[in-house]
């Protein structure tokens, strides 16, 4: 994450507390460690940014900050907030996690849209399927190592070049070319036993779909 991003996303947490939060547990939401949360501290402050506080005790926001607000029409709104809570259904953690900061900030401008619900029956993952490592291989062009379990319960190690994701109601897919098979295959999330990121790097266009 680039400090401007955590910069931000400090901000945005402390003014969802009404209470101090401590280095600790901003280190652990952010993934970073303490020392990173103190300088990162000190740089806000230095920009004049109302936080109270200091190392040892927790930081809290000073009443009255805000940011600028979100320029989404009442449509526009009401899309987005069904949209993150479609994101309930499909089983990916991490974006699920995502969809929690994203309404939170929406919640910090807007007024809250308690009327729109969505159901959260949908697809249901192991625990130990992390989905966030399938996203990066298909946003960075990077390939991957997995060993996939097939319907009969058939194990194999593949290299695939990760394309695409579909979410589907029950089921969430893999679309990638398997080097094994020398050709596109979709592969069931969660039958992937387990995954790794490769060092190897490729690049595709549309036309190689065509």
């Amino acid at each position: 994450m680039r400090k401007s991003d955590r910069l931000f996303e400090i901000i945005q947490i402390l003014r969802s507390h009404n209470k101090s939060v401590t280095a600790e547990a901003l280190a652990e939401e952010l993934e970073v460690s303490k020392r990173t949360i103190y300088r990162d501290i000190q740089a806000l402050q230095a920009m004049r940014t109302p936080i109270d506080g200091e190392a040892g005790v927790g930081y809290m926001m000073r009443s009255g900050y805000d940011l600028p607000a979100i320029n989404f029409n009442a449509n526009e709104l009401e899309a987005i907030v069904v949209g993150l809570n479609l994101l309930a259904r499909t089983g990916d953690k991490s974006l699920q996690q995502a969809a929690k900061s994203v309404a939170n900030k929406i919640e910090s401008v807007r007024e809250k849209t308690d009327s729109l619900m969505v159901s959260d029956w949908g697809v249901e993952l192991p625990d130990d399927v992390d989905m966030e490592p399938l996203r990066t291989a298909i946003r960075l062009d990077q390939k991957m190592s997995i060993r996939y379990r097939d319907d009969a319960g058939i194990e194999s190690q593949r290299s695939i070049l990760p394309i695409a994701m579909i979410y589907y109601i029950e089921v969430i897919v893999l679309v990638a070319w398997c080097e094994l098979r020398e050709d596109f295959r979709h592969f069931r999330v969660d039958r992937i036993v387990h995954s790794e990121l490769l060092d190897d790097y490729f690049k595709c266009s549309s036309s190689d779909f065509i």
